[in-house]
């Protein structure tokens, strides 16, 4: 298709003041007959206007940012996570269940898709994040607030180096994203620094790693780093499963790593896998109760990883002995509707099922791509709600006349308090803003967290809007800053205490700052209440 024609297209769709997202192939096909050329795709629409808007023939119009999106799904959280893989290194654990492939980090499979993106791009952070942005950026979604998600095994476990060298060249990538200057001789705080008004601002940083690499020394490094969420991988509550599955690591390891991350503010996140040898249906959906009764465990979010069998794992060799049976996918779309209705509506199910295709896993549910999919609609046909964050999210039901109301849940969690803050409708069936507020009993050893309540998370859904911008979004509508001057209140009110931190990521420092007059000390930031 001509470049004169496309940019035909746009224009018209810049012109048409009522047009939407419903409305929009309607329109293209009117102009597809109207100029007798095939219906171009919203890829091609969207190219063609950013390169006018680089031209300066067309003035940066966000609606038409929003209209052409591909996949808006991506982006309606209210940030864009941008996921990159580590290099293959050795794993310290001999975990019967988990795959292994020459060249490929230990727990992950190279037909995977986020593999696939790493080995194209030889594991280099940059390069990761690189195809990532753009590819987010060509399909018009934001780019400015970035949730990143290192992935590839216990990170913990890498050198000190590598790490450092790594979390640098991610935030160098961001840094220097759609700009020709370069930064490699910034050391890791300079980059920090810079990042706080870059264009692609890092909001968030998440790493995975086994509950026994979690200690005081290894918290105050990732916090060093700009590391604001920790993936557990717990797998089991269970000492006989764990030792069956030679996991290396008792049930202690995790309540012990819950109680420290959360006491430094972290979220945590923990990665639970079903079916695993030594376990069955009864004690899964048991396990999953105890998580969210038991306040040793109560994590934030949760990735439900039922155990996937591939022929490059220990357990195979078991499974062609007889001596281990994969739930059907019957049988697990059961457990899996079981475990949801035990979830509280202050956890986020991130995951229900790993990504992996399903011709390399050998028998069992886990080979049903959409079962997500499946047990939704079978939850719904039984008219049960999940009540987790992920499911109340408001995306793009967002309706500026909607009342919203101000809920509070609070609970017992690692030795601590925990109050769960959060604006939604009436009928809470929607959830807009959500906080996290922590007050420890047992002081933090970080001594800027001293006689301090901590904000552990501060999160406003729907669909992703620019930093400074308005749109018809919920984002950008004043409900963060409420939760926070709520939290403030109940710290000063209730606690009795005089001083609020928040475990900011980097690229969120400069509106705690300008905004709320919090400060930056030891990595948190800081405010003191009169």
């Amino acid at each position: 298709m001509k470049k004169d024609i496309l940019e035909q297209f746009v224009q018209e769709i810049l012109e048409s003041r009522d047009i939407n997202r419903d409305g929009l192939d309607a329109f293209k096909r009117k102009l597809s007959k109207k100029y007798k050329v095939d219906c171009p795709k919203n890829v091609a629409l969207l190219k063609t206007y950013h390169k006018l808007v680089k031209e300066k023939t067309q003035e940066y119009n966000p609606e038409i940012e929003v209209l052409l999106r591909t996949r808006p799904v991506r982006s309606l959280s209210g940030i864009v996570n941008v996921s990159i893989l580590t290099k293959p290194y050795p794993c310290p654990g001999e975990c019967i269940f988990c795959p292994t492939e020459k060249d490929i980090p230990k727990s992950y499979l190279k037909n995977e898709p986020a593999v696939q993106r790493a080995i194209l791009n030889n594991y280099s952070p940059s390069k990761q994040i690189k195809t990532r942005l753009t590819s987010l950026q060509q399909t018009g979604h934001p780019i400015d607030k970035i949730e990143l998600r290192i992935i590839g095994g216990t990170w913990s476990y890498y050198k000190k180096a590598y790490q450092e060298w790594f979390i640098k060249e991610s935030i160098r990538t961001c840094n220097e994203f759609n700009k020709n200057n370069s930064s490699k001789k910034q050391n890791l705080k300079q980059l920090q620094k810079q990042n706080e008004t870059a264009k692609a601002r890092i909001v968030g940083i998440t790493v995975e790693t086994r509950p026994d690499y979690i200690d005081i020394e290894e918290i105050e490094r990732m916090r060093t780093l700009g590391i604001t969420r920790v993936e557990l991988g717990v797998q089991s509550i269970y000492n006989n499963v764990l030792k069956l599955n030679k996991r290396g690591h008792n049930v202690d390891a995790t309540i012990q790593a819950t109680k420290l991350l959360k006491n430094a503010g972290f979220k945590v996140s923990y990665q639970i896998m079903p079916n695993l040898p030594g376990s069955n249906f009864k004690k899964d959906v048991t396990m999953f109760k105890e998580i969210f009764t038991n306040p040793d465990f109560m994590p934030d979010l949760l990735k439900i990883y039922p155990l996937a069998l591939v022929k490059n794992c220990p357990l195979y060799k078991i499974y062609k002995q007889g001596k281990y049976k994969p739930y059907s996918k019957v049988q697990l779309a059961k457990l899996l509707i079981e475990i949801k209705k035990q979830i509280p509506n202050w956890c986020r199910v991130e995951r229900i099922i790993r990504d992996i295709p399903a011709i390399q896993i050998i028998e069992g549910g886990t080979k049903t791509s959409n079962l997500r999919e499946v047990v939704q609609k079978q939850m719904k046909e039984q008219g049960i709600q999940c009540q987790c964050i992920r499911c109340k999210e408001v995306g793009n039901n967002y309706n500026p006349k909607e009342k919203l109301y101000l809920f509070r849940k609070d609970y017992n969690a690692s030795g601590g308090k925990e109050i769960f803050l959060s604006f939604e409708n009436k009928k809470r069936t929607l959830l807009y803003s959500m906080l996290r507020l922590r007050l420890p009993k047992e002081l933090s050893s970080f001594g800027v967290l001293k006689n301090a309540s901590i904000i552990r998370e501060v999160h406003t859904y729907g669909q992703m809007t620019s930093i400074g911008s308005t749109s018809s979004s919920s984002q950008h509508k004043g409900l963060g800053k409420k939760l926070i001057k709520e939290a403030e209140r109940i710290t000063k009110k209730e606690f009795k205490l005089k001083k609020i931190a928040i475990i900011a990521s980097v690229g969120t420092r400069k509106y705690y700052s300008s905004k709320l007059q919090y400060r930056l000390k030891n990595t948190y930031m800081v405010k003191e209440l009169k």
